[in-house]
């Protein structure tokens, strides 16, 4: 390890700026890092998949219990990039097998859920320590920077979590809505049949491609922070500074030493032949201490006292008084004089007072408190206020819509007066000749039935998937399956332009019949 090879500055940087370098250091090589992770990641998850097909729970468990074993690799290239010697992809998957030998059974058992993981591996894998060496070496080290590593370990599961749970919904989202619209999520659970194990298995998929995302930058911002670690400890960017300085003077100190080599090659000059000698200093008796000007307004006596009065004096001399707490003398005790007295009873009136101002303060807060409260109730109220006209009114005898029911919606009349008196029997007669009628006619005359009947809160912003989950909520069966059926073929027919089949016609006449036959709610 060469510090003046390395590919980035060392110095000494906060936790957080050392997190920024991790990022750098995977965005640089993200190629060779995410390659790699996905040639080794990827195989194994797949034969999990295989092995475990039945039980897609435990084969996604199993891969994401083996992943200190997949964070070796990318450690071993960060670690050779940073001074300049990348590995090629072919050479990282040759240095694998070795990789995997030290202390993989301590990883994936004891210390598979270490929360400073990332901070730790390069102890094992770089410096190769183990048993009392390795952790005495991680106790220095764990002096600063563990923190950061364990949050970057929490941030690392909940970003996990959520880049999986966006792919999970971006891959529902693609889906067509004729695969999706008979979906419900009972059936999903309750399904032993084993039909539905290919998208558990895909789900686990997109959770194995976040990895090839994340993984590099959670290993690389472990590593910054190991590295910037031991460049405090060790002093780094000292070092570095002195073999910089040491290469740009080596060249000149090589000419100052043959100039002075030719210098003491010389011979030396008489004066300094006759004598070599240096004879000490002999005592000056009028040195500083000798008394001396005797004679002058200021002797020398004096001049020392004045200094020491200055000295002694403000700004020179500095005094500090300390206080510290220490058991009383019980023996000397006294009793407190009159003046004590009066002052505790002063400062208890002041104490007083000072509650009667937080009993103002606390008054304040109370007041806010609740009409931050009731704000809250009158923004739910007025949230769900549609709800409530159409579920929580319905038990009021007497009570009337305040707004009267649309007249149209999607385009089509939904007034009463609007519909015949026998909607089935036109629907019928409709039927041979316009079935996009005899539909339209079914449809609106449902609209109309849920208005004025069910008084659903039905708008012309609604589409026909919103207004199935209010007929949904009604939790009546018969109308929610009637429903269902009605709005499907009507969607294809009015958009895709597909006729119903004929035996469509006696179900959903039957159908209208068995629910509204009365003019009434079924």
């Amino acid at each position: 390890m060469r510090l003046t090879d390395a590919s980035v500055a060392i110095r000494p940087r906060s936790a957080w700026e050392a997190l920024d370098l991790g990022t750098l250091l995977a965005r640089r090589h993200a190629g060779l890092l995410m390659t790699s992770w996905a040639l080794v990641s990827l195989p194994v998850f797949a034969l999990l998949c295989l092995l475990l097909w039945d039980h897609p729970g435990w084969a996604i468990l199993a891969f994401w219990w083996l992943k200190p074993a997949f964070e070796r690799l990318p450690l071993h290239i960060l670690g050779r990039a940073l001074f300049g010697d990348t590995p090629t992809l072919g050479q990282a998957l040759k240095a694998l097998p070795g990789l995997l030998g030290p202390q993989l059974l301590a990883s994936l058992t004891w210390r598979r859920l270490s929360p400073t993981r990332s901070f730790d591996l390069p102890v094992l894998q770089l410096e190769g320590l183990s048993g009392q060496a390795r952790s005495e070496r991680l106790g220095v080290l764990g002096q600063r920077d563990t923190a950061t590593a364990t949050w970057l370990t929490l941030v690392g599961v909940h970003l996990e979590l959520a880049l999986w749970l966006g792919l999970i919904s971006l891959f529902y989202l693609l889906l067509p809505q004729q695969l999706t619209e008979d979906w419900s999520w009972q059936s999903l659970i309750q399904s032993g049949s084993g039909d539905w194990l290919w998208l558990e298995h895909l789900s686990n998929l997109l959770y194995a491609l976040v990895l090839i995302l994340w993984e590099p930058v959670y290993v690389a911002c472990g590593f910054s922070l190991y590295l910037n670690r031991r460049t405090a400890l060790e002093a780094w960017d000292i070092e570095l500074v002195f073999r910089q300085l040491r290469q740009r003077l080596g060249k000149l100190a090589y000419a100052l030493l043959l100039g002075l080599s030719l210098t003491l090659l010389q011979p030396p000059s008489p004066a300094l032949a006759a004598d070599s000698s240096c004879p000490l200093p002999q005592e000056d008796p009028h040195g500083p201490e000798a008394p001396r000007l005797l004679k002058q307004p200021l002797t020398s006596q004096a001049a020392q006292q004045s200094i020491a009065q200055l000295l002694d004096a403000p700004p020179f001399e500095h005094r500090e008084t300390v206080t510290r707490w220490r058991f009383a003398d019980p023996d000397a005790a006294e009793q407190p004089s009159e003046l004590d007295v009066e002052a505790l009873v002063k400062k208890f009136l002041k104490l007083l007072e000072f509650w009667k101002h937080l009993d103002t303060v606390a008054l304040f807060f109370e007041v806010l408190l609740w009409a931050g409260l009731f704000a809250l109730l009158a923004v739910l109220l007025w949230r769900y206020r549609d709800w409530l006209a159409a579920f929580a009114g319905r038990g009021l005898p007497g009570r009337r819509p305040v707004q009267a029911p649309p007249q149209q919606l999607f385009g089509l009349e939904v007034a009463p007066q609007s519909l015949p008196a026998d909607v089935a029997g036109e629907a019928e007669r409709l039927w041979a000749e316009q079935p996009r009628a005899a539909l339209g006619l079914l449809y609106r005359a449902l609209l109309s039935r849920l208005l004025h009947d069910y008084r659903l809160p039905l708008k012309g912003a609604h589409t026909e998937a919103e207004v199935l989950r209010l007929v949904q909520a009604l939790q009546r069966d018969e109308l929610d399956r009637f429903s269902q059926t009605l709005t499907r073929h009507w969607q294809n027919l009015a958009y895709g332009h597909r006729l119903p089949p004929e035996p469509l016609k006696a179900e959903l006449c039957d159908g209208w019949r068995g629910l509204f036959a009365s003019g009434g709610q079924a």
